[in-house]
């Protein structure tokens, strides 16, 4: 299988092991004090691999919306990385991300055509090719439309690996009928939609 190269690949493939693990220290308790939840404020490398010896293997489903390096500056981060920065930011996480997730796990992640099919390659080095599920590409309503222009991007992407693809399996929600989703467009034409479903999140490891 081919691998994804870029600039500082083999220190980005170093930080995993390198990152000192760390406790979490207590601030304050919100909502339901029986229910076993965690919000972690912080460096999101260090906060990942703190959690890992509490829940390495045991995290079902995790969504994430990482920076898409838009080449952008908004008000609480910057989104403008070099390509090569972005990769080595998200190797490192991506690997601790894998190694929360049970056999049974799987991870979904949100991003843009900016760095969506160059994050699909490392993925598929970190979780192997046959774990890939499926690019999900969905239309973001709330933007303008472009029909003015050649080409649409009024879509996002949405890769979904699994832990292990042996084991893992997508479940509908019992409520869901055929009903639900047989739609007519304005033509007459019939869609029949087969949404995915998750059911557990982990929190997102960065600050968007």
């Amino acid at each position: 299988m081919p691998f994804l190269d870029w600039v500082n690949k083999a220190q980005a493939q170093r930080i995993t092991a390198d990152v000192p693990y760390h406790l979490l220290q207590f601030q304050s308790a919100h909502g339901d004090a029986a229910a076993d939840n965690l919000l972690i404020q912080g460096d999101n490398l260090l906060a990942l691999k703190a959690l890992l010896p509490f829940y390495r293997g045991r995290v079902k489903c995790i969504f994430i919306d990482p920076p898409y390096n838009t080449q952008s500056a908004f008000e609480h981060y910057d989104d403008k990385l070099e390509h090569s920065q972005w990769l080595s930011m998200m190797w490192p996480r991506m690997v601790m991300l894998r190694d929360l997730l049970s056999e049974d796990g799987s991870i979904w992640i949100t991003l843009d055509d900016n760095e969506a099919h160059y994050l699909k390659v490392l993925m598929d080095e970190v979780f192997g090719r046959n774990n890939f599920v499926a690019n999900v590409v969905w239309e973001k309503s709330d933007s303008p439309k472009m029909d003015s222009q050649l080409f649409s991007t009024r879509h996002d992407h949405l890769l979904v690996f699994s832990k292990n693809d042996s084991v893992f399996k997508l479940k509908r929600l019992a409520t869901e009928t055929a009903a639900h989703y047989d739609k007519t467009d304005e033509t007459g034409r019939l869609y029949y939609l087969k949404p995915l479903r998750m059911w557990s999140v982990i929190s997102s490891p960065f600050g968007r």
